[in-house]
């Protein structure tokens, strides 16, 4: 088993300690930073295997920290917790850019298994190939994305994006199956997550090169084209 570095963003200092003990406990160094300002700075500064994000924090919220970070290019893998745990409020985590969400209180055994399947998804220790079409390039181990050669970064959430798009390469994506097969779910939540996560590939993606590469079908979903 990996021992992780752990980057744990939470400003009450009982839960943090618990938070460090338990994952200790399976040999991880969990540093922690007590506000949104500090988490920010040391996520972008620091190397880390994964962050833990609080939801409520006193400088800022942890939906407004997992934005700055996506849109700073830290594609870091995130695991948001909260009190708040009703659907909508997953949603909205996940709609920002969070790879899982854990409602507080939660077991210590769960949230082990949750850090570990989180690290497990975004290192791809149980993936070996690469995926070519047209001029673009998705290796699964190393979880990269390149187009015409050039890396593009992605989030964790993004790359699982491109890869199911990569795995589908020019057939119709509907809706239902990016629920089903990226986010896992069963009941289209009724938000704009897919919407969102879609536009933010698509411009990564198609950034610097010629024509557009991720389309609309209006109606029916989305088909990535060869270029």
């Amino acid at each position: 088993m990996n021992n992780l570095r752990i980057l744990h963003v939470e400003d009450d200092l009982q839960a943090a300690k618990m938070v460090a003990d338990t994952l200790s406990r399976v040999g991880d160094d969990v540093v922690n930073a007590a506000n949104g300002k500090d988490g920010l700075r040391l996520a972008s500064e620091e190397e880390f295997d994964l962050v833990i994000l609080d939801r409520m924090l006193p400088d800022m919220s942890g939906i407004d920290i997992i934005t700055k970070l996506r849109d700073a290019g830290v594609a870091l893998p995130v695991l948001m917790l909260s009190a708040l745990g009703r659907t909508e409020k997953r949603i909205e985590g996940l709609d920002a850019g969070v790879d899982d969400y854990l409602a507080k209180p939660f077991e210590q055994e769960e949230l082990i298994a949750r850090v570990r399947a989180l690290h497990r998804r975004a290192s791809g220790q149980s993936h070996s190939a690469v995926i070519i079409f047209g001029d673009l390039e998705c290796h699964i181990k190393a979880r990269t994305a390149h187009r015409q050669g050039r890396h593009i970064p992605l989030s964790p959430k993004e790359f699982e994006l491109f890869k199911y798009f990569m795995q589908n390469a020019g057939e119709t994506v509907t809706r239902e199956m990016l629920l089903r097969d990226v986010w896992n779910l069963n009941f289209d939540p009724q938000t704009n997550v897919i919407d969102v996560n879609v536009g933010r590939l698509r411009r990564k993606l198609e950034e610097g090169f010629d024509g557009p590469i991720l389309e609309t079908i209006w109606g029916a979903g989305y088909r990535l084209l060869a270029r």
